[in-house]
This record gives structure tokens, C-alpha cells and sequence, in this order.
């Protein structure tokens, strides 16, 4: 069996592993460490909670241990997709290279820029960082990433995630072409996969688990629940979860429990506190330093609920999580493996319950066919009963109490409107045809010297309509004049369509006498 002895490490790093109480490297530190130590590329594949913090970083302490940090000019880049992910490597970084004299400097969000680039000036070994507080520093002119020789990618899925795929290939960019790169992910999307395609030199592929795969030792469950309301179901599934958390007793000795959105992590934090438990909530939208509070309190176990949002899924290491609850299903399948993998990390045994609603059924389906098993069916706690507020009965709908739909009203009156405007438009039509029928006597024993009186009689159009009648009548008149058309309609007297302009055939006294 490989012992962290045979791998070939600095003597005061291994001399710290043993302080830490590590004498057998996990399977993806055997099989990360040796090609590192060799300067080739690591492209490292495991699942959460299998040791993949060490396997960068051990190496990554032997490679430094000669050289010198310039100001602004770090040596070694590791970048981490959330705060406390960034903020656990920067732990394991002090814990392992406690007889070194290599230095750090920890650039996350929610901190001063003032600290953080006084230890920048003076020159730091190792830059752990989130991609944008690392961005944030570089476009102040504060960082110079010409000097990196190795870097590390944590997480790379998660990155992926939380839209950083950007910011990495820009770091890449930004950084020698002649670096080392250790990247790491649980999962290997098309999108990760073009990545290290594109930035990766021939790396050795360290795949220690099967891609989204489960660990053993932890049992998993699912509670699914129909809540006899819709907007009944969250007060139904705080209900269930408080039960859940009871029916496991003792054996619940802490407990992180996952919701989709932050402001449910709020709600059902507060949820639990007014029942008894003992709970705090953490999120993205938090304080930084109360986030760091609420951590230190779970893992001293001062604190025995944890409620969190997806922040808290990935590269915590609390060895010491009893049971997980999904409060929610994740919408994306591979945040379930993460979740759960909160629990039965280093050995231990661990629980895995989850609530799901039939709105869950997409993501259920997602997840089942993520890990290739269907997650174990569980009965409702014995003697559960949904409160009196989450039993009331499905509201009737409109269309059910009086026949009608209020769109069908609204239609039938749309229509009766409808009629009754047209009604109103035939009626109208016909008393003008009455009127039109009255007058043509009039007009058939109006002399033929009173057209114009006619005309005046009418209503005055709108002066644009005025306007168009007058070129009318004037094309009308040329087209009249070019054809020797005359006459003014079929609704004058026959005398006025005799023409009294000479034909061709007439002499010329006679035109000059009739004229």
C-alpha cells in the first residue's frame, strides 16, 4: 500500500502530513501527486470528499520550496469558485506548510482591498483566490501573472456553474504559456472538456471514481409528499422536514439542510429556530464574516442545523455531517451528488434524505439517471399529519360556481356588443338609402342652371378631402377633354349630356354662329 512517505514529497511537508494525522494518501492523491511532482499536467477527476484539496497541494508546496516571491509577482495561482471553498484550501495551505517559510495571500470578496494588497506588495508563494476579487486586483494594477508557474483549477464544474468560464480563460490568458496546470472537477461537462483541451498540455488523467457516481456509504432516501393545495407546499414540506429531523433522533447529530433559492434558506432557518432547533442559515447574500461565524459555529459543533443554498454543496470539508436534507430537489442533477456528498466523507457512515413534490418529477428523473439507480423510496414519518392550514381543500375554480367561465361572460357580452353595433350600422345605412330615395325627385326637376347651388347646399368636406376632390375632378375633366367625353352622369336630365362642342364635319360660320 502507497504511504505519503513514497511519493516523493519535501521532508517538511511530509513532516506536517504526519502532524496532521495523515499516514495513506487517498486514491486520487496516489495517482495526482507523483505526475505533479514530475511537472506534467494533471487533469484530476473525483467525486466531493475524496482528499483532491491535498493532492494540489502538497506538490505544489515541493515544487516552491526553491525561489523567491517578487512584489505583485505571485508563484503559484489557485482558483476557487466560492469564498469558503478559497478560504478552506487557505487552511489546508497553513496546515501543510507550517515548517516552510512559503507564503500566501487569500483574495476573496466581502474583505478590504487595503489588506489584501499589502501582502501582495510584499510578495506571496501561493495566490488563492475567486476568479473576480483576483480580476478585481488585476485591472487596479496590483497583480503582475507573468512570474505563475503553477496553476490550480478547483472545482472546474462548479466554476462552470456559476458563469467564471469567462474569467478562467482569461486567467489563462493572462498567465505564462509555459505554466503547470492541476485541474480538478467532479464532472466532466463538454464545456470543462473544451477547456482543458484548449489550456492543457497533454495532461495525465487521474480518474479515481465514475463520474457523478455516489458514494457507498451513504444512504440515501426520498419522502415524497402531495400537498392537497399548491401554495400549501412549502408550509407542507417545513412540516415533513421538521418531522424528518425528529424521526432520526439521536442519531442526528448535525445536519445540513439544502433549499434551492436563498430567500427559502431564510424562510425555513427561521422555520426551524421558532420550533426549537438549533439553526442558522448561510447564503451568497450574507456577510462575509457571518458567513464565517455560521461555519465555525457547524464545525465545532456549536451549531447543530445548517441551512444553506448550493454555497455550502461544494469543498466544505466537515468530515463530521450526519445526515443531509433536500429540502428541495436541485435543479441541475449534478448538485444532488455534491449535497450528499456533505456526509459520509473520510469513512464515515452517512444519511441522505430528500422531499420531493410532483412538481419535482423533471428533476427527479435527471438525478436518477445521473447516478444510474433509483433513489430508495420512504415512508412518511409514523404518526405525521400535515397541519390544519396545509389540509384545506384545493380552491374551486370560477367556471365551477356559476356554469360560465368569466372569459365566456366576457365573450357573450363581446358579442352582444358586437351585434349590436352592426344592428345600429344597418339601421343608420337604411335611413340613409330612405333619405338618398327621398331627394332624387328633387334633384331630377332641379333646372340645369343651379349645379352649383347644389353643391353648396351639401355639408363642407374637411379641407383635405376638398383638396382630393379637386384633383379628382380636374383628371377627371383632362381625361374628358383628351377623349371628347361629355356629360355628367346617368342620374342628370338626358338634355345635359348633348354636347355643344362643333364636330369636325361643320363649317366654320356655322361653329362661329352657334358659338
Amino acid at each position: 500500500m502507497t504511504k505519503f512517505s513514497d511519493l516523493k514529497l519535501d521532508p517538511k511537508v511530509l513532516s506536517a502530513v504526519a502532524d496532521a494525522g495523515y499516514e495513506t494518501p487517498t486514491p486520487i492523491q496516489a495517482g495526482a501527486i507523483p505526475p505533479a511532482l514530475e511537472g506534467k499536467d494533471v487533469l484530476g477527476i473525483a467525486q466531493t470528499g475524496t482528499g483532491k484539496t491535498a493532492s494540489f497541494t502538497l506538490p505544489m508546496l515541493t515544487l516552491l520550496r526553491r525561489g523567491r516571491a517578487r512584489a505583485r509577482m505571485p508563484r503559484s495561482l489557485v482558483l476557487c469558485p466560492t469564498r469558503e471553498l478559497a478560504a478552506q484550501v487557505a487552511e489546508n495551505f497553513d496546515l501543510y506548510a507550517k515548517n516552510t517559510k512559503l507564503t500566501r495571500a487569500l483574495l476573496i470578496g466581502g474583505v478590504s482591498f487595503g489588506e489584501q494588497d499589502k501582502l501582495i506588495d510584499k510578495g506571496v508563494d501561493v495566490l488563492i483566490a475567486t476568479p473576480g476579487r483576483l480580476l478585481d486586483h488585476f485591472e487596479r494594477g496590483k497583480l503582475i501573472l507573468t512570474d505563475v508557474k503553477v496553476m490550480v483549477v478547483d472545482e472546474a464544474d462548479r466554476m462552470l456553474d456559476m458563469g467564471f468560464i469567462p474569467d478562467i480563460e482569461r486567467i489563462f490568458q493572462l498567465t505564462p504559456f509555459t505554466r503547470q496546470t492541476l485541474f480538478f472537477s467532479a464532472t466532466m461537462a463538454p464545456e470543462i472538456e473544451r477547456i482543458t483541451n484548449t489550456f492543457l498540455h497533454a495532461p495525465v488523467r487521474i480518474e479515481v471514481a465514475r463520474q457523478a457516481t455516489t458514494s457507498e456509504n451513504i444512504t440515501q432516501k426520498l419522502v415524497e409528499i402531495t400537498p392537497a393545495r399548491r401554495d400549501q407546499t412549502a408550509k407542507a414540506k417545513r412540516e415533513l422536514l421538521r418531522a424528518l429531523i425528529n424521526a432520526e433522533g439521536e442519531t442526528c447529530t448535525n445536519a445540513i439542510v439544502f433549499c434551492n433559492r436563498k430567500v427559502d434558506v431564510d424562510i425555513v432557518a427561521k422555520s426551524l429556530q421558532k420550533y426549537g432547533f438549533d439553526a442558522a442559515p448561510i447564503h451568497g447574500d450574507l456577510d462575509q464574516s457571518q458567513r464565517m461565524r455560521t461555519l465555525d459555529s457547524f464545525r465545532d459543533g456549536s451549531l447543530k442545523v445548517l441551512v444553506a443554498s448550493d454555497v455550502a454543496a461544494r469543498g466544505l470539508d466537515i468530515p463530521a455531517v450526519s445526515h443531509v436534507f433536500n429540502y428541495d430537489l436541485p435543479m441541475h442533477a449534478e448538485d444532488y451528488v455534491h449535497r450528499i456528498g456533505r456526509t459520509g466523507r473520510a469513512g464515515r457512515k452517512g444519511t441522505a434524505i430528500s422531499i420531493a413534490v410532483p412538481q419535482d418529477e423533471k428533476f427527479l428523473s435527471q438525478i436518477e439517471s445521473l447516478v444510474k439507480m433509483e433513489i430508495p423510496r420512504a415512508e412518511i414519518p409514523e404518526g405525521f399529519e400535515l397541519s390544519e392550514g396545509a389540509q384545506q381543500p384545493a380552491r374551486k375554480r370560477d367556471d365551477d360556481k356559476g356554469g360560465r367561465s368569466r372569459g365566456g361572460r366576457g365573450r357573450d357580452r363581446d358579442r352582444g356588443e358586437r351585434g349590436g353595433r352592426d344592428r345600429k350600422r344597418e339601421t343608420s345605412q337604411a335611413e340613409a338609402v330612405t333619405e338618398a330615395q327621398a331627394e332624387a325627385p328633387q334633384k331630377a326637376e332641379a333646372k340645369p342652371a343651379e349645379p352649383e347651388q347644389r353643391v353648396e347646399a351639401k355639408p363642407e368636406p374637411k379641407q383635405e378631402d376638398d383638396n382630393k376632390s379637386r384633383r379628382s375632378r380636374g383628371g377627371r375633366n383632362r381625361r374628358e377633354r383628351d377623349n371628347d367625353v361629355v356629360g355628367m352622369g346617368d342620374h342628370v336630365p338626358d338634355f345635359l349630356t348633348v354636347s355643344f362642342r362643333p364636330s369636325k364635319t361643320e363649317e366654320p360660320a356655322e361653329d362661329s354662329a352657334e358659338s
